[in-house]
């Protein structure tokens, strides 16, 4: 792998996981929003990750590695993965929660409003997931520039 590719590939978690902490921090500045623009209550978003696909000199690189351990026998090693991207937004399918309050402005004939589906807690343990992940991204980008420099340092003798 090279150095700079396990760069790319932190770089990507972080730029995913800030995403993921954007959501999150909207998901909870609109957890008592009853009416949006699109009309019913604030729907929860949800980032869906997948995995980045290599890129296209890897997959070279892999492919003509196979074809070669094909003619020789061995086995060749698979190709290294891209990283990680958001695949797309999406709103959680949880149903709104219903409270009674007859007097607020956004009452049904029954005296009920629809509430956004967002639960705190569930936002919270999200955000300390995604602040690990981002930190972990952080702790290997600053392994691969250490090594760096130590690889530079043995060329000064």
């Amino acid at each position: 792998m090279r150095l700079f590719g396990a760069m790319d590939i932190s770089a990507s978690g972080l730029t995913a996981q800030r995403l993921r902490l954007d959501l999150i921090a909207s998901n909870l500045a609109n957890a008592n929003t009853t009416r949006t623009e699109q009309g019913g209550p604030y729907r929860r978003q949800v980032a869906v990750m997948e995995q980045r696909g290599p890129s296209l000199f890897s997959r070279y690189l892999g492919s003509a590695a196979q074809r070669r351990a094909a003619g020789t026998g061995t086995e060749a090693a698979g190709t290294v993965g891209g990283g990680v991207r958001v695949a797309s937004i999406v709103e959680d399918p949880t149903p709104s929660k219903l409270k009674y309050e007859p007097g607020h402005p956004d009452a049904d004939e029954n005296g009920y409003v629809s509430l956004p589906n967002v639960n705190v807690v569930t936002e919270m343990v999200d955000m300390i997931e995604a602040t690990r992940a981002y930190e972990a991204n952080v702790t290997a980008i600053n392994s691969a520039k250490s090594m760096a420099l130590r690889a530079l340092e043995i060329g000064r003798g």
